[in-house]
């Protein structure tokens, strides 16, 4: 289906878009700032994977940018004209409505018939998120819907590749196809510059072949980490039905950003362990294994540093039992840690949150090898 977008649709989710990233784009550490901002350039220009970024292109874009930002920080965020089923009645043409841009469900009903797919939420508890993207297909899994989003429109710094969106009557997971390829060619810039030999990303890029050609070598690493997003997010859903709605309440408790990015492991890795690594293993995805290993890291690896080790005994040919074993063991662990950081939060209400940083900085968080 061809897209058909809407006179200032664009426009409005992109000024969206810059508010949000003027809000917080000072809350990421300098380094990750200028990696996502590097990239953003690079969507912005239209610019291919591989193509030359020139320092002084990219400085004076980024000056730009936040002399925008500053203009914008205290502005609302705009309302969304999007098209209404009625037509006009003097003739040719729709009847345009605005609509708040967080109002997801209403805008979508209106733009997925145009061959569109927006998206608007919240990375953590308080950083909005905007996107407009052609729709790239639809699908449905556990009675979810699948909503994939192909080329982006309209689109700020942070660009998570998968979602769960609860805007409708029922949870839908939405993916962001441009991200996932983004994050891959990022990895592979990186090992291309500084190839270690053995690591995880290496056998992925020769298990689809992306050492050879790239760009051929995309369309199945996409399909096939569409399909591990899928698993995370029923991981997330199955995760969910242990620890929500107290969850959600405990997040908005968080005194810091760092909390809040262990919290956020926690639950990642009851995803990860309760769904995604099992059904990955039982199905022999190699290629997506090794690519799952590749993007572990951060608070997560924090959290678990000995499971690389089994994912190494799976190279070796352990048939995936020290891996299994592994797997077991941190969803028991990391369901205890959950359940003691939803009691704490109970205990002490919303000054619960450095409490809650204590407990999950502790040398007991770490799940034992």
């Amino acid at each position: 289906m061809s897209a058909s977008v809407p006179p200032g649709l664009v426009a409005a989710v992109q000024t969206n878009c810059h508010i949000a990233d003027a809000r917080h784009a000072a809350d990421l550490t300098l380094c990750i700032y200028l990696l996502q901002m590097r990239e953003f350039h690079r969507w912005e220009r239209g610019l291919p994977f591989g193509a030359t970024l020139a320092r002084d292109a990219v400085g004076a874009w980024i000056a730009e940018r936040e002399a925008l930002w500053s203009a914008l920080e205290e502005s609302p965020f705009v309302p969304l004209p999007v098209p209404l089923p009625e037509p006009l009645p003097e003739g040719p043409g729709t009847v345009v409505a605005t609509l708040d841009p967080f109002d997801v469900a209403a805008i979508n009903a209106r733009l997925r018939p145009q061959g569109l797919l927006y998206g608007a939420g919240y990375l953590g508890a308080d950083r909005p998120l905007f996107f407009l993207a052609e729709l790239h297909g639809t699908d449905t899994r556990e009675g979810m819907e699948v909503l994939a989003a192909g080329r982006e429109l309209a689109r700020g710094i942070a660009a998570p590749p998968a979602v769960l969106d609860r805007a409708g009557d029922k949870q839908a997971i939405v993916l962001r196809r441009e991200s996932m390829a983004r994050w891959c060619w990022e990895k592979y810039e990186a090992w291309s510059l500084r190839r270690a030999e053995g690591s995880a990303f290496q056998a992925a890029a020769q298990a689809y072949g992306l050492d050879q050609d790239f760009e051929a070598a995309l369309p199945r690493w996409l399909d096939e980490q569409s399909e591990v997003m899928v698993l995370h997010e029923l991981g997330e859903v199955q995760a969910g039905r242990r620890l929500d709605p107290a969850w959600a309440a405990m997040r908005l408790a968080l005194p810091t950003r760092r909390a809040d990015l262990y919290v956020r492991a926690v639950r990642d890795h009851l995803a990860d362990f309760g769904v995604t690594l099992p059904t990955l293993l039982d199905r022999g995805a190699e290629a997506s294994i090794h690519a799952w290993f590749a993007g572990y890291d951060g608070v997560r690896e924090l959290l678990y540093p000995a499971l690389p080790q089994t994912y190494a005994q799976w190279r070796e040919g352990d048939g995936g039992a020290s891996l299994r074993r592994a797997i077991h063991r941190g969803h028991a662990h990391f369901t205890r840690l959950a359940q003691q950081v939803l009691a704490c939060h109970e205990s002490e209400g919303t000054a619960a949150g450095a409490a809650i940083e204590r407990l999950l900085t502790a040398s007991d968080a770490v799940c034992p090898g």
